[in-house]
């Protein structure tokens, strides 16, 4: 689920996500679809990238900036804190 089309990650709102699965994304606002096909499990809670992104790229979930990437992150792939991290400290 993600709530506006800047969002770089959605997050898993259903049990079992598997490497291989083809997701669909909803941005609530817009009333669209993204698709995405899981590149890795995703746990239920956890974000999965719906785009490429490069090492110093923002992070955007529900519109807000959470955040910055550390690694590269492939669309599809687990966007957790081995990836991302807080612009805070």
């Amino acid at each position: 689920m993600l709530h506006e089309a800047k969002d770089t990650v959605g997050v898993a709102v259903v049990e079992g996500i598997q490497a291989g699965d083809r997701l669909n994304a909803w941005i609530m606002d817009d009333d669209e679809i993204v698709a995405v096909t899981a590149k890795q499990d995703i746990p239920i809670g956890h974000k999965i990238a719906l785009k490429d992104m490069a090492v110093g790229d923002t992070v955007y979930k529900y519109g807000v900036d959470i955040g910055r990437v550390v690694a590269p992150i492939a669309a599809g792939e687990h966007a957790h804190v081995h990836n991302i991290k807080t612009k805070r400290w």
